[in-house]
């Protein structure tokens, strides 16, 4: 009894802390929308079309040779959270030195490959007019510069993630977004080819961060104090763990980067730039998501490295759900009036920019309901099949498109693409996690893949009406917006959750409402 006692309590210890984590991220998430936005716009205007889709299809080839990133940070996320919830701080410290090495030799391993053959594929085969390839060449330089940053950064942000340090990453966005703001004005007054001087910017600005998260983890977690350390066994288990993820992180460079590539080729920088201003706003629709997430994730890890099951199955499908339905919330008013909204923002409505944003942020919310069950399997630590048969799931996005592409179809197939194979992504995920963390099956498809379905239908269908017999105002997208919003949060609490979680919900209002009055 005692047991029981102690336990619900520190499930709603930690429940507390993932709030006020989520509270802190989105603190950060609005002044860094608010600040993107207007960057956005003003960089969008000040560099042009043609040099905005330059920057973004360059910067995309140093992405897609920095695939490790993405499977080493996946890794080192995962052992540093998993050793921390066992409480093992030595083995804590020695995980950190061990990935710091490793990402020491991938910043040498990036810089080598993009000196050689990334220099080579954007002098050969990118889409780039012959005057602005001397300024191509100096932003690919930049960008080089950038991701060795963001590679010597990872460590520290999985350190301070794991700890659910929120409140510093919401700091350093804060500080991201007033650099951000410097950039644009420098960008306006240095009196140089702004292309140049936005990438050398950008890199200025990566340095600046990457500094800011070293200093804090030094003097606050006595185990992110780098010394050189080498564990066979360890480097095999990391290894191993990364290979595969290295798999899913080709994928996924080769449905993103990859397709980028495609549209370049096929299209010019001008679809590139549409592309890249579509992502900006899923970038706002995505931190939504991504900032709840945040906070969330750790605990994943820790329940299952604890072995409290159950709690690890009610924050999977907890946090698939508010996950869609934080989505939901801001995509619904971007996917009705997105004509307006995109003329407001950036005076102007560049060619397929509209069917993007509106294709792109239904991938997104896909994608997002089916990120927890990614995390439930990478806690087991057991990653092979998920990584194999997602893995292949996503590089078909590449010959798919590129069959159409070539076929002669418009540069909207490859998002419909990519959104069939999310779906078919979602439930391949769904059925490894079942099968690899005992998820109940028929638990989380109802719970989360039908109550998300229900709701998005229904919410959809009084702003979609509005904005069909309303005439095309400022006013007009005000009032649907907010519908849209009302919409959502109504229908949400109303179908998206069951009885018992209706009651929850209320009483954490009241008290909360209670405690403030």
């Amino acid at each position: 009894m005692q047991g029981g006692i102690v336990q619900e309590q520190s499930v709603k210890e930690n429940d507390k802390r993932i709030f006020k984590n989520t509270v802190f991220l989105y603190i950060r998430m609005f002044i860094v929308m608010l600040v993107s936005l207007y960057t956005s716009r003003v960089v969008l205007s000040t560099l042009g079309v043609t040099d905005y889709g330059i920057f973004n299809v360059v910067a995309g080839v140093v992405v897609m040779m920095n695939v490790v990133n993405g499977a080493m940070s996946v890794s080192t996320q995962r052992y540093l959270t998993f050793a921390l919830g066992k409480k093992d701080y030595q083995g804590l410290r020695q995980t950190f030195s061990l990935c710091m090495s490793i990402f020491i030799g991938l910043s040498v391993l990036v810089l080598s490959l993009g000196e050689t053959v990334g220099l080579w594929f954007v002098n050969t085969y990118l889409v780039i007019p012959p005057e602005r390839m001397q300024a191509a060449n100096w932003v690919y330089q930049f960008a080089i510069l950038s991701c060795i940053c963001t590679l010597l950064n990872n460590p520290y942000m999985a350190m301070i993630t794991a700890h659910e340090r929120m409140n510093v990453y919401a700091y350093v966005g804060i500080i991201e977004a007033v650099l951000k703001l410097l950039i644009v004005y420098l960008l306006l007054v240095i009196p140089m080819d702004r292309l140049i001087v936005y990438g050398f910017l950008t890199f200025l600005s990566s340095f600046v961060v990457t500094l800011i998260y070293h200093i804090y983890s030094v003097r606050h977690f006595a185990e992110s104090r780098y010394c050189f350390y080498w564990d066979k066994s360890l480097f095999k288990q990391l290894a191993s763990y990364s290979g595969w993820n290295l798999f899913g992180a080709f994928s996924g460079v080769a449905k993103g980067q990859g397709l980028n590539m495609l549209i370049n080729m096929f299209f010019g920088p001008s679809v590139n730039a549409s592309r890249g201003i579509a992502y900006q706003v899923n970038g706002v629709v995505g931190s939504f998501f991504s900032n709840f997430y945040t906070a969330v994730r750790p605990q994943i890890t820790k329940y299952y490295a604890q072995g409290d099951m159950e709690n690890f199955y009610r924050l999977v499908i907890n946090s698939s759900k508010m996950a869609f339905f934080l989505i939901l919330l801001i995509s619904l008013p971007l996917i009705v009036e997105a004509p307006m909204i995109i003329n407001l923002w950036l005076g102007q409505e560049p060619q397929y920019v509209v069917v993007f944003v509106r294709l792109i942020i239904m991938i997104t919310a896909i994608d997002a309901m089916s990120t927890p069950l990614m995390t439930a399997i990478h806690a087991t630590g057991n990653n092979r099949l998920y990584q194999i048969c997602v893995g292949m799931i996503m590089i078909m996005t590449l010959p798919i498109s590129y069959v159409f592409l070539k076929m002669g179809s418009s540069p909207v197939a490859v998002f419909l693409v990519s959104l069939c194979l999310s779906i078919i992504s979602l439930f391949v995920r769904l059925l490894i996690a079942s099968k690899q963390t005992g998820l109940p099956f028929a638990r989380y498809a109802v719970q989360v893949v039908f109550r998300s379905m229900l709701v998005a239908g229904v919410a959809c269908i009084l702003p979609w009406y509005l904005h069909g017999i309303l005439d095309s105002s400022v006013l007009s997208t005000v009032l649907v917006c907010v519908v849209s919003v009302v919409s959502v949060l109504f229908f949400a609490y109303l179908l998206g959750f069951d009885s018992e979680e209706r009651r929850k919900i209320r009483q954490n209002l009241i008290r909360r409402f209670v405690k403030r009055s």
